[in-house]
């Protein structure tokens, strides 16, 4: 919303203030600011002209022209100007020799085709009041010579632009700003919809409203004899432009000129076109609409449509119809004010992709108690600047709606700001607000004239005062403010008026114990091990889509397939919660990759949404102002989706970087494999690593991981097929692992360091070619006993020296004991035990015995 500050002026009694003054307590207020704009302070010494003489210069491909102009100085100007629009004795806006236009644009004399120009004759566009103008700009023949032009014209003038957040449609008007800045100055507000206005004589124009759930007020009234060709005057041309709005007709600009000072969108029938009476209803199915920007619109049976005996012609809120529109012979005109369903004009708004300035005030709320008086307001610019006539009588068709009350204790916002406020402060603040604020509660269904619908009470009020020992007050908000619904409301606004700068800073007390749970130190320790390892942390968007599933080459039934659909996705190619975490990592990959990125490291924890076999299949929108029942809750917690914490990783490219100090070593499965037992170790679990087969890895390439016999995630190559359908490089690695199943016990304990020396023994077996190492290597382990503080495999071998269909597994098994140095006998004798038990399970046998 563009506020030009001269115009909130006109009903704001401001103090002598800046506009940066202006916007910041405005932004105190609650209003953000966007930015603030200065117009015509750089123009000087332009002033008005009268033109007496025109000689047309006829020499030249282009029409041009040397002028004779009175300034109000001894002498005439010659001046050289382009333009046609203008005939001798027009009175035009002159800058003489050092004017300054908009730009910095300086003007000075020079001779020009020939002839001296001692000076320009100025467009709007040259002024600064519009984008583009078609020629010189005429004023009107009564204007004083030599005056200034910026002083006569208000060129002068800051603009506030602000970002008006979806609960604050009431500022998207002059008249809504005014009343924002007059309680922030606590200055003198006038209400420009406080007008008289006439409300008898009969209708102008039959109409009816047909579904009171799409408007429940409309309003008609009409003009005759209205002169299509009389033209927007300069004041209301220069303030729609710096409001941002691009002048059109008298009759456009006069609709969008209410509309931006009060806030109540309006629309311009031409009388002629309309066909019998005008009912407010629902599309029916089928029913298409030429709307003003020349496309046929097909229309959904739930837009709000404004109609007469030949069907739609106005898309209600959003778009008129071509049909009716304002032609250059329209000399009969209806203007249309209305109360429209905010919800419907949205929902009608984003189905049809079509955001206009009326539709953006319809949907944030508009004043119900406006269109009587927007109206007239309307009428009245016509018959005064188009030489209508206004016509007696007004179509007031309108649903009975009950007002709001709602009650709360006086003490209310004070308990949510955390600060005391007195009573008359809360209710002085809610009065300054516009609300009309009454001692006590009101009866369900009586007093004030308010319907048992209309009351809200903030949850359980008698309780609440019991406790308290308060006298509740009643709050009947203004019909301007449609977002007060609840009482939390209600304390917004006595906080901010009171000022967010006035709360005090404190910082909550932490509770004894409090403090991170086991599971989320286990997070940030597995975090901290993947780091050190050299993987980067990533945050992927909880989001996938068919493909995605399609591109890991899941079968159909897998479990992952069955995903949560979301109602509203952001994207209509990723609707569904993901059911695990390597599509998002897999395409942070290849943009990685793309970007020139080809060694890369990733992992990312967080939560796969696995949806339960016998889950409902929707869950109730619970309200606000209560707990929900238990059997609500309930309902909840069977619909959620299980929602397990996974922890995986994807690399590609080098794992070890090459340099000056030799080659690097290409990231494969062993170093997916080795992330998931650096993540088991943060937990404190074995991992046993067993072959397997499970998309999306490669069938050879697969490893099964298992805590005890628990399943608790899959690594190794990714299947050539994935690889190609992601584009990813080639021989590309990932693990995912379920955290939640690795849950500890209790606290991580520290392992104890042990002051005497270690004893080291290798070992190299022989085993078959077919013998997975994590067997032998668990066969070693409990063999050695407990003596063995750790195993490292150093070696692999397969060839002629251990025969065909074997290899040589080397070992290095490092002993030490808490209490004591081990002697040789202990550690040879703690290694046999292992090399026999592993020869036992395995069938090893000790290489070159």
């Amino acid at each position: 919303m563009k506020v030009p500050l001269s115009w909130l002026r006109e009903y704001v009694d401001l103090p002598a203030v800046t506009a940066h003054e202006v916007a910041d307590k405005l932004t105190a207020a609650g209003l953000k600011l966007e930015n603030i704009a200065s117009h015509g302070h750089e123009i000087k010494n332009v002033v008005v002209g009268r033109v007496l003489e025109i000689e047309e210069l006829a020499e030249f491909k282009k029409p041009i022209r040397h002028c004779k102009v009175d300034v109000g100085e001894a002498v005439p100007r010659e001046i050289v100007c382009g333009a046609v629009n203008f005939v001798v004795g027009d009175v035009v806006p002159v800058a003489l020799p050092g004017a300054v236009l908009p730009g910095g644009f300086e003007i000075g004399s020079r001779k020009t085709y020939g002839r001296l120009s001692d000076g320009m004759i100025c467009s709007e566009a040259e002024l600064g009041i519009a984008e583009s103008s078609p020629g010189i700009l005429v004023l009107p023949a009564d204007t004083v010579l030599g005056a200034d032009v910026v002083e006569l014209l208000g060129l002068r003038d800051d603009v506030l632009e602000l970002e008006i957040t979806p609960d604050c449609g009431y500022a998207l008007s002059i008249r809504g700003v005014a009343r924002e800045a007059a309680t922030a100055f606590g200055a003198a507000f006038r209400d420009p919809a406080a007008i008289d206005y006439p409300v008898a004589g009969g209708a102008a124009h039959p109409a009816s409203i047909a579904d009171p759930t799409a408007c429940d007020r409309f309003v008609l009234r009409a003009v005759s004899g209205f002169d299509p060709a009389a033209p927007s005057p300069l004041w209301m041309r220069v303030r729609l432009a710096r409001s941002g709005m691009r002048p059109v007709s008298l009759a456009v600009d006069v609709t969008n000129y209410v509309m931006l000072e009060l806030g109540q969108p309006l629309h311009a029938f031409d009388r002629a076109t309309v066909q019998g009476e005008i009912v407010v209803r629902r599309a029916e199915p089928g029913e298409t609409l030429e709307t003003l920007d020349h496309v046929v619109r097909k229309l959904h049976v739930e837009d709000i449509l404004i109609t007469d005996d030949s069907g739609p012609i106005s898309m209600a809120g959003t778009m008129g119809g071509l049909a009716t529109e304002i032609s250059a012979g329209s000399t009969d005109i209806l203007i249309e004010a209305a109360h429209f369903s905010a919800t419907g004009i949205a929902r009608e708004s984003r189905r049809h992709n079509l955001v206009s300035e009326a539709s953006k005030r319809f949907e944030r709320g508009v004043d119900r108690e406006l269109p009587l008086a927007a109206s007239w307001r309307a009428v009245d610019l016509l018959c005064t600047l188009g030489g209508g006539t206004a016509e007696p009588g007004v179509t007031h068709a309108s649903v009975e709606v009950a007002p709001v009350a709602i009650t709360i204790p006086a003490g209310h916002p004070g308990r949510v700001a955390g600060v005391p406020y007195s009573k008359e402060t809360v209710v002085w603040r809610l009065e300054q607000v516009g609300c009309e604020v009454v001692d006590g509660a009101v009866a369900r269904g009586g007093g004030h004239g308010v319907a048992a619908s209309g009351v809200v009470s903030g949850g359980d009020l008698a309780g609440k005062l019991a406790v308290t020992g308060e006298n509740p007050i009643t709050v009947y908000p203004p019909s301007w403010r449609t977002d007060l619904t609840d009482p939390n409301d209600l304390a917004e606004e006595v906080i901010r008026l009171e000022g967010y700068d006035q709360l005090p800073s404190v910082l909550p007390a932490a509770p004894a114990g409090a403090g991170l749970t086991e599971t989320q130190r286990l997070r940030r320790r597995v975090g901290r091990a993947l780091a050190l390892s050299g993987y980067v942390e990533v945050l992927s968007y909880p989001f996938i889509g068919v493909r995605d599933l399609d591109g890991l080459q899941l079968p159909e039934g897998d479990a992952r397939r069955r995903a949560t659909r979301l109602v509203n996705p952001l994207s209509e190619d990723e609707p569904l919660m993901r059911t695990t975490l390597l599509p998002g990592l897999l395409k942070t990959l290849v943009r990685n990759v793309g970007r020139g990125f080809a060694d890369v490291a990733l992992f990312e924890t967080g939560l796969v949404y696995r949806p339960k076999p016998d889950a409902p299949a929707t869950a109730p929108i619970l309200k606000v102002d209560r707990r929900p029942a238990d059997d609500e809750r309930d309902w909840i917690e069977a619909a959620l989706p299980d929602q397990p914490v996974r922890v995986a990783v994807v690399l590609a490219g080098e794992f070890d970087r090459s340099g000056w100090w030799g080659p690097g070593r290409a990231a494969s499965w062993a170093d997916a494999i080795e992330a998931a037992r650096s993540v088991a170790r943060e937990a404190g679990v074995a991992l046993d690593v067993r072959a397997d087969r499970h998309e999306p890895w490669h069938p050879g390439r697969c490893a099964a991981l298992y805590v005890d016999d628990t399943l608790v995630g899959h690594a190794g190559e990714l299947h050539p097929r994935v690889v190609e359908a992601y584009g990813l490089p080639p021989r590309t690695a990932a693990m995912e692992l379920e955290l939640s199943r690795l849950t500890p016990a209790g606290p991580a304990q520290t392992p104890p360091v042990s002051t005497y020396p270690v004893a080291t023994q290798d070992v190299a077996l022989i085993v078959p070619a077919d013998t997975p190492v994590t067997a032998v290597e668990a066969a070693l382990r409990a063999g050695a006993g407990e003596l063995l503080e750790s195993i490292r495999l150093f070696d692999v071998y397969a060839g002629a020296q251990v025969g065909a269909g074997n290899k040589s597994l080397a070992y290095t098994l490092r002993f030490r004991a808490p209490d004591r140095t081990l002697t040789a006998e202990e550690t040879t004798a703690a290694r046999e035990a292992a090399v026999a038990v592993a020869a036992e399970r395995t069938g090893a046998q000790l290489r070159g015995a």
